[in-house]
């Protein structure tokens, strides 16, 4: 265990988040809000140091990091920069209380946008760039921004993307992982600057362009007013539907479109299975709610929308969809488990999970009609090595005990079960807003200190696709030796 090497670079993260806070101060200064002002300024001088001080004592001239180091710094980073992050709202008093601040830096890190904050409207305008901008660090990853912008900390530095990113398989595009990280981020920045200008010229103000757009790269959701996205415009409203649907696909497809490789791209079936769900969702959704509404398209743009919210775990509404018929509800609840592709911003099990284990059942039935015959599981023409399938297998059993044991703690609460089933899912997958007292109108704030923990350590599971936590929780991945 290089345990120089874990807390070198927890401290270059810690200073990192410290010097983005300059960008929350510059918010500050425009607005003239001198406490806010203070408040980060304190905040990220003191990080910065603190963060500068570890690098320098932990530095090692073994730079070697391996698959446990990988899952313990990426632990380390996010629960260093979910408390650091916090700080904000608790010196500034917009969130007084520790818990609720660090339940709502979580949130906004791990790109959930479950939030504690009945009016959302009394924080100031620098407190609420901040939340949005956790969405936008966090979404492709705290440390796949970090390699992307300090020299390469290792060559092996492709176990720290592997155990950030989300998925059942995450692979260098190009040799170095440090320039993985640079393409990656180049795509994630340049289809933000895309939406937010779309937003700008459509009419939209250009913080609310801005932060909306933190908050769909991020797959996040985090709004600015208590109605989320209800009150602008339908144009605006397609804008961040289609952008949540984007951002929801594998960052790789993207890569192979820049680079002309088109056939590659459009021959994914995750693709084409995420956009066929979308679709079918949709028409779903739109036969059962018209009723209601009476207007096609007014029913289509709120349809639309919200599966693209619910299935790209962003988390924007634009209606109270708890009120919808009971059809509806059970295809976003099932939405929220099923979750947008692999080597996205997303949450979720993902689509290549579930695409992988009905390949995996097929197979199963096959070898019990034919138990001579040789079966193997193809994705996209390629064979899926037997590793990769143990690891879904043993994915979706930890994912399914995790859910359970979840909903077990949260029982201890008052709330009805549905609340808390929802808020399980919601918050274990990414999502945000889920049913019941936890709706798109509603927050976390009725839930214990205690629920609000366990909901936290379940926003950093989801994110994390469960194993980095294991690791670092397990004794023996603090011991000497690989």
């Amino acid at each position: 265990m290089n345990t120089k090497m874990v807390f070198y670079i927890t401290g270059k993260i810690i200073s990192t988040v410290a010097i983005l806070m300059l960008l929350p101060i510059t918010v500050s200064f425009i607005y003239s809000e001198t406490t806010s002002l203070l408040c980060f300024s304190a905040v990220a001088i003191s990080a910065f140091i603190l963060g500068g001080v570890l690098s320098l004592v932990c530095k090692s001239g073994n730079t070697n990091i391996y698959a446990r180091e990988g899952f313990i710094i990426v632990v380390m980073a996010w629960l260093s920069v979910s408390v650091i992050g916090a700080l904000p709202f608790v010196v500034s008093r917009e969130i007084p209380s520790f818990v609720d601040a660090f339940f709502e830096t979580v949130s906004g890190f791990t790109t959930t946008g479950a939030s504690i904050l009945d009016n959302v409207e009394l924080l100031s305008k620098s407190m609420l760039f901040w939340r949005s901008f956790t969405h936008f660090i966090g979404g492709m990853g705290v440390l796949v921004f970090v390699m992307a912008i300090i020299p390469s900390v290792s060559d092996r530095s492709i176990h720290i993307l592997r155990a950030e990113m989300p998925g059942p398989t995450v692979d260098k595009i190009v040799p170095r992982a440090k320039d993985t990280a640079k393409i990656l981020y180049l795509i994630y920045i340049g289809m933000t600057l895309a939406q937010i200008a779309l937003l700008y010229f459509g009419g939209m103000p250009l913080f609310d362009s801005i932060v909306h757009s933190f908050g769909t790269a991020g797959t996040g959701g985090f709004g600015i007013k208590s109605t989320s996205v209800a009150g602008y415009s339908t144009y605006s409203k397609w804008v961040i539907g289609i952008f949540m649907v984007l951002f929801g696909i594998n960052f790789n497809l993207f890569y192979l479109l820049l680079i002309k490789r088109s056939k590659s791209a459009f021959k994914s079936t995750e693709l084409w299975t995420y956009l066929g769900i979308v679709t079918i969702s949709v028409i779903a959704i739109c036969a059962n709610i018209y009723s209601v509404y009476g207007n096609l398209s007014a029913t289509l743009t709120d349809s639309f929308f919200q599966v693209s919210s619910i299935i790209s775990t962003t988390g924007y509404s634009t209606t109270d969809f708890n009120t919808w018929p009971t059809l509806s509800k059970t295809i976003l609840l099932i939405l929220m488990v099923i979750g947008a592709c692999g080597g996205s911003t997303a949450g979720g099990i993902k689509v290549s999970r579930i695409v992988l284990s009905f390949k995996i059942l097929a197979r199963k039935i096959k070898t019990l009609s034919h138990p001579r015959a040789v079966s193997t599981v193809k994705i996209d023409g390629k064979n899926v090595d037997e590793d990769t399938i143990s690891s879904v297998c043993i994915y979706t059993m930890i994912y399914a005990i995790c859910v359970i044991a979840i909903f077990l703690l949260l029982s201890f609460e008052k709330t009805d079960i549905e609340t808390n089933l929802s808020a399980t899912l919601a918050c274990f997958n990414n999502i945000g807003p889920g049913l019941g007292q936890v709706g798109p109108l509603s927050s976390y704030s009725g839930y214990s200190a205690f629920s609000k923990i366990v909901l936290s350590f379940a926003m950093l599971m989801g994110r994390l696709e469960i194993f980095p936590i294991i690791v670092f929780f397990a004794p023996r991945s603090w011991k000497k030796g690989r």
